[in-house]
């Protein structure tokens, strides 16, 4: 039951993490986060080439730490699922955020849900593998129908309560892309 409780909240801080990249209308380091360049024959996290730092509420400024790594973040930028045009002056690269439409944050929204949807699958899977390991145990006589019926009734609870927090987060993501 631990387990299964330790890895239902490793599904909701995915989740927390996945929502992060949704990007509201305010700049923020971990939009970038995800993005890997090609550095001397390797994939590498932008973080790792580079210092990306916040100019201002709309802009997100990536400065390269060797002078022929610029082009390369800039593509890698560009060709990510973000929808952003980098614009490099010199050895500094300025990402400017696009301002978010109405049709553009409810399309967010939609996204935001799924992603929602997703978290509440993973933690109802993670309860149908403790219930099945319950049934093992009762079949194997280790346990009996009074412990069974209590653990799984102990592990309703806890998903509940991880499907409420999923929720929870949710409803945050979706006032704070609706708010303008």
């Amino acid at each position: 039951m631990k387990d299964a409780g330790v890895r239902m909240s490793k599904s909701v801080a995915a989740l927390q993490s996945e929502l992060t990249k949704i990007r509201t209308g305010r700049a923020h380091t971990s939009l970038l986060d995800h993005i890997t360049v090609e550095y001397y024959g390797s994939q590498v996290p932008l973080s790792q080439v580079a210092n990306v730092g916040v100019e201002d509420s709309r802009t997100l400024t990536v400065t390269p730490w060797e002078k022929d790594m610029v082009q390369v973040i800039e593509k890698a930028i560009m060709g990510s699922d973000l929808g952003l045009n980098p614009a490099s002056a010199g050895t500094v690269i300025r990402v400017p955020l696009p301002a978010l439409t109405e049709e553009r944050r409810k399309d967010m929204i939609r996204v935001v849900r799924h992603e929602a949807e997703g978290g509440r699958i993973a933690v109802r899977n993670i309860r149908r593998d403790a219930m099945h390991d319950i049934k093992e145990l009762l079949k194997e006589k280790l346990i009996g129908k009074d412990e069974e019926h209590r653990a799984e009734g102990e592990i309703q609870t806890v998903t509940d309560k991880y499907i409420a927090e999923i929720d929870e987060v949710l409803a945050v993501k979706e006032a704070e892309l609706m708010e303008i």
